[in-house]
């Protein structure tokens, strides 16, 4: 029987027996699960590196740990104060604000930007805007003008002219004649009393 169809079933009485090819590999012990270094880095380094990785990943558990914590205890003392979520935002709003404007990020962007509205402003392209705006507004202004005095000197004239005047007199007559109309209704209104002069009959019986 060849060596290379020995039985290997578990029940066997030759389990455990290797054929006779198979004595020679090598086998690495433990050395099947490490990945290969790091081009440009040693052993040891590697080793450091991933013993301050550990390190690293475990302080950041660690401050997370912390970090809620001091936020429950926070949450517990503005419960206490009669704070509400409200303000608590507003705050958050404010300080996230605060530190935005003191962020280097942000103050780089607002002297980049200080830069580019100088350059805008100092070119001429600009400047040819702002003064063919500049004309605009005083051509608009002019002919603003120039139209009320029109419109004024129109109304003058009108008010001077005949037909204007006519129709002034005749409004003026019919007023007259209407407030005098008025007058003269109540001096003719009788009186309450009667006639001065007639005398009331007399009605007793002799």
């Amino acid at each position: 029987m060849d060596s290379a169809g020995q039985d290997i079933n578990l029940n066997s009485p030759n389990k455990g027996m290797l054929s006779d090819f198979m004595t020679d590999v090598p086998v690495d012990q433990g050395g099947a699960a490490r990945t290969p270094a790091v081009e440009g880095l040693t052993e040891a380094e590697e080793e450091e590196l991933r013993a301050e990785l550990v390190k690293v990943e475990e302080e950041i558990v660690t401050l997370r740990q912390v970090l809620a914590a001091k936020e429950r205890h926070c949450g517990e003392l503005k419960r206490r104060l009669g704070l509400s979520t409200l303000d608590g935002l507003k705050q958050n709003l404010s300080r996230s604000w605060h530190d935005v404007q003191v962020s280097n990020a942000y103050v780089k962007t607002s002297e980049k930007l200080g830069e580019w509205n100088e350059k805008v402003t100092q070119s001429d392209l600009y400047k040819k805007t702002q003064e063919t705006l500049s004309q605009a507004g005083q051509k608009t202004s002019a002919a603003l003008s120039t139209v009320s005095s029109a419109i004024s000197r129109k109304l003058g004239d009108m008010r001077n002219s005949a037909t204007f005047k006519s129709f002034e007199d005749r409004v003026g007559t019919i007023k007259s004649k209407v407030v005098g109309g008025k007058e003269n209704g109540s001096d003719n209104l009788p009186s309450p009393t009667g006639s001065g002069d007639q005398s009331l009959p007399d009605h007793s019986p002799f």
